[in-house]
């Protein structure tokens, strides 16, 4: 009996040998499960129940820069934005770094249309973290929304380097509106056009439909690539008569590879970068690596842009050398931030990246198995 009244244990018996019971009155474990719950409430879209869970973690402990963020959000999607922003405020005053609140804030900001303010925390979570993408992509929307639409295209540029679905995205966002008609914006939507005939979404319609994009801005698009010689229009009769569709010339195909759907229910069928396209990229990473060891700033940024642009091998390295894509990418990223400095300090550590990469493009191509 002595056991179930917690006497009578064999004094000799470990800690490790007894079983581990959690010390249900322990702080950190109780904010830990609060905070648990409040995601869960969350996940139902129970904001309220949510909001009092993260409340009572912050009984606990007033420093859990979690609880605070999580709190933020719920009152965000609440409406309560100037609730929200108080929220992200005392997370940052304990952790200033903190680039999730930043950004947040950025948001809450936006929804009050303060775009001034949600720049400048976008700024700010990009200074902590310069490979968000999403921060990148936000603090675009806002530079657009405030008239500055040269910077904002800047900014989605970037956020499309380091995320290329952020194109697919930003050709759908009405934020973008006031930038349709800049050049650059135009390119934006000429990638995304390209990218989707590249994965075998040959006809107007089906690019539509997969893109969002808008009947004109399509056509104007695939008529820009076409006098680029970057497609040829085909046509083919079925039973309605002759219908038009788009393919990628030959020349840029052997370079970026395509997919090619075929029979009944349009399966797909991966076609792997070709060799001749490998040799290229391995001739560029060579002068990459030359371009570093000189020094060169500019002569490596432009082998860097060739290896990354989805007009050159970017496709191929996403689809081949998704990792390798992904290192380049950042490492392109620090180049335009800090330049030469980061150049000089980093010599070393970039020649080895670009020896790695060497090696496994050197070792071919990756075969991807087909999608149903």
């Amino acid at each position: 009996m002595g056991r179930f009244f917690g006497k009578g244990a064999n004094k000799d018996e470990s800690p490790s040998e007894r079983e581990q019971i959690p010390n249900y009155s322990d702080s950190e474990f109780q904010k830990r499960d609060l905070f648990k719950k409040g995601q869960n409430h969350m996940s139902n879209d129970k904001m309220l129940e949510a909001i009092r869970c993260f409340e009572l973690a912050l009984r606990i402990d007033p420093k859990y820069v979690d609880a605070w963020i999580k709190k933020g959000y719920a009152h965000f999607h609440m409406a309560e934005y100037t609730v929200a922003i108080s929220s992200y405020d005392r997370a940052l005053e304990v952790d200033v770094n903190n680039a999730e609140a930043w950004n947040l804030k950025g948001l809450a900001y936006y929804k009050l249309k303060n775009y001034d303010k949600a720049i400048e925390c976008c700024e700010k979570a990009i200074d902590i973290d310069p490979n968000d993408g999403m921060a990148w992509y936000n603090n675009a929307c806002y530079l657009t929304l405030s008239g500055k639409v040269d910077e904002g295209l800047e900014a989605l540029k970037r956020s499309i380097e380091i995320d290329i679905a952020n194109a697919r995205k930003a050709v759908k966002d009405r934020d973008f509106e006031s930038a349709r008609a800049e050049e650059g914006f135009r390119r934006i939507i000429e990638v995304v056009v390209l990218e989707s005939i590249r994965q075998g979404y040959d006809y107007v319609g089906k690019i539509v439909w997969l893109t969002g994009i808008d009947k004109i801005e399509v056509e104007d698009a695939i008529m820009r690539l076409t006098m680029k010689g970057l497609l040829t229009k085909r046509e083919k009769r079925n039973i309605t008569g002759m219908e038009e569709y788009y393919e990628i010339t030959r020349d840029i195909a052997d370079k970026i590879g395509v997919t090619k759907r075929v029979g009944l229910f349009g399966k797909e069928r991966q076609v792997s970068a070709p060799i001749q396209q490998l040799k290229d990229i391995s001739e560029v990473l060579s002068k990459a690596k030359e371009a570093v060891e000189r020094g060169d700033l500019e002569a490596t940024k432009q082998c860097f842009d060739d290896l990354i642009s989805p007009a050159k091998h970017g496709n191929a390295m996403i689809e081949q050398f998704f990792e390798e894509h992904r290192d380049l990418r950042l490492a392109q990223i620090k180049l335009r931030d800090r330049g030469q400095e980061y150049l000089n300090a980093n010599k070393a550590a970039m020649i080895d990246m670009i020896g790695r990469i060497d090696m496994k493009v050197r070792q071919g191509p990756v075969t991807k198995p087909a999608k149903d």
